[in-house]
């Protein structure tokens, strides 16, 4: 008695027979397969992840361990001899001012490398930009000189 009759569409010329049931077999099938692949992907999750945690507290074990430091080793490194002065020794005001006026050397030719590119694109706007600049520059130069900053006494 479970086969179900329905009337088949207009042309077909008679009854077609389905039986719902019929599917349940294909569907457990499907179902315990698709289990299946679910079970190996988590067990396979699992192993790596074990592993990896394995791996990294092996590594943390032997970065912890304890170490003997001795005296030479906490001493900074001088090659070979004691150092004369405290690392951090005051130097005296002239040399930052040679610094400054270095930097803003370096800065100047830093900007002016990727000038002369931009130079061949762009033109008179390029070339007014670096003129303002090198005028921006030039006045802090000519301020330090008044002020004596390059004498060395």
């Amino acid at each position: 008695m479970g086969v179900a009759r329905r009337l088949a569409p207009v042309g077909t010329g008679g009854v077609i027979e389905t039986d719902p049931l019929r599917f349940i077999p294909q569907v457990l099938s499907r179902a315990e397969a698709m289990r299946e692949r679910f079970v190996d992907l988590v067990t396979k999750i699992l192993v790596v992840s074990a592993i990896s945690a394995v791996a990294i507290l092996g590594l943390w074990r032997l970065s912890v361990r304890d170490r003997v430091v001795t005296a030479p080793q906490q001493l900074p490194y001088l090659g070979g001899g004691t150092p004369e002065t405290h690392a951090w020794q005051r130097y005296h005001v002239r040399f930052y001012s040679m610094s400054l006026l270095f930097i803003a050397f370096e800065m100047e030719m830093m900007f002016m490398y990727p000038w002369a590119v931009v130079f061949v694109e762009e033109g008179g706007k390029a070339m007014m930009e670096m003129g303002m600049f090198l005028t921006i520059l030039s006045i802090g130069i000519v301020y330090a000189w008044r002020e004596g900053v390059f004498r060395w006494q």
